[in-house]
């Protein structure tokens, strides 16, 4: 189970390493033009008007969010990467209504089971098959499937404690409201802090236990309800021509159980790293496409 969080952590150290990066080149960018300096009024419209071109600039400019709003009022259809569900998050959200209980229930399902999901949980199951970790899975097709389950089971518990169940018993609000001000550190710093302290309904601050109780209670699932208990496998020995009985150590244990704890709070913490600065690595990807797009299509003559 730990080579299988490890490769979590490892894949997302290997994106992370690239923010600071990301970060330098977005504070080193011209700023944008100041509203007021924007062009004269169009031609055939009298200056002395009533019209309120300013109404519809100034949203223009402050909303450059990546993350398209769902037909679920609260929630995106944004992808980390453009592939790993990221509709818990929002940018630029401000005040916004409260997710009902029904709507956080139904947010974490829709990202809990989607497709990208399935594969990519087979892959860390792949992993724990090439480490034979938790040997008393076994081996071959039925071990792989037997770890599959159990890392998709692992990913969905999580999920629904940490997404759906404790916020919706605490009235908390289970969305990272993304920062997107401040410097490299000031931005990081924030994320971690989103571990602790969360939003409540009604918009206040507050300890997010649903982080850290929701974890550890899958956390205690996990290891006490289907994964291997202690068991005795035979090896011959052939010094001795004698067959050696070997005992495996249960993983329904204590320190096993904080261990898996610490490490989904560690791999959920990377994680909001990760989804604070996804806008600017969105951003840059998608300038840079836009900014070969005319050269392409509109040569000089």
């Amino acid at each position: 189970m730990f080579i299988r969080y490890a490769a979590r952590l490892l894949v997302l150290f290997s994106l992370a390493s690239s923010l600071p990066i990301v970060a330098a080149a977005q504070q080193t960018q011209a700023p944008d033009a100041s509203p007021s300096q924007t062009p004269g009024s169009p031609s055939g419209t009298p200056s002395g008007t009533n019209e309120k071109p300013k109404d519809t600039e100034p949203k223009e400019l402050a909303t450059p969010v990546p993350a398209n709003p769902d037909k679920n009022a609260g929630t995106s259809n944004d992808r980390l990467f453009f592939a790993l569900p990221n509709f818990l998050t929002l940018q630029n959200a401000g005040k916004v209504p409260p997710l009902t209980s029904g709507q956080k229930f139904k947010v974490v399902f829709r990202s809990s089971f989607d497709p990208v999901q399935y594969a990519w949980y087979g892959f860390l199951s792949g992993i724990s098959q090439a480490e034979n970790s938790e040997p008393g899975y076994g081996q071959g097709w039925e071990g792989y499937a037997k770890r599959y389950g159990s890392a998709f089971a692992d990913g969905t518990i999580e999920n629904f404690m940490t997404g759906a169940v404790f916020p919706s018993l605490l009235h908390q609000d289970p969305r990272f409201f993304q920062s997107g001000k401040g410097t490299f550190v000031h931005r990081t710093e924030y994320a971690v802090s989103r571990i602790f302290v969360t939003r409540t309904d009604s918009g206040k601050s507050q300890f997010n236990y649903s982080e850290i109780l929701g974890s550890a209670l899958s956390a205690a699932i996990s290891t006490n309800a289907y994964h291997p208990r202690s068991f005795i496998t035979t090896r011959y020995d052939p010094s001795t021509g004698m067959v050696q009985y070997v005992y495996n150590a249960s993983d329904r244990t204590l320190p096993n159980t904080v261990s898996v704890w610490g490490t989904q709070v560690g791999y959920d913490t990377i994680t909001i790293v990760i989804k604070e600065f996804w806008p600017d690595i969105h951003r840059k990807l998608t300038h840079k496409h836009q900014a070969d797009a005319p050269q392409n299509s509109n040569p000089n003559p």
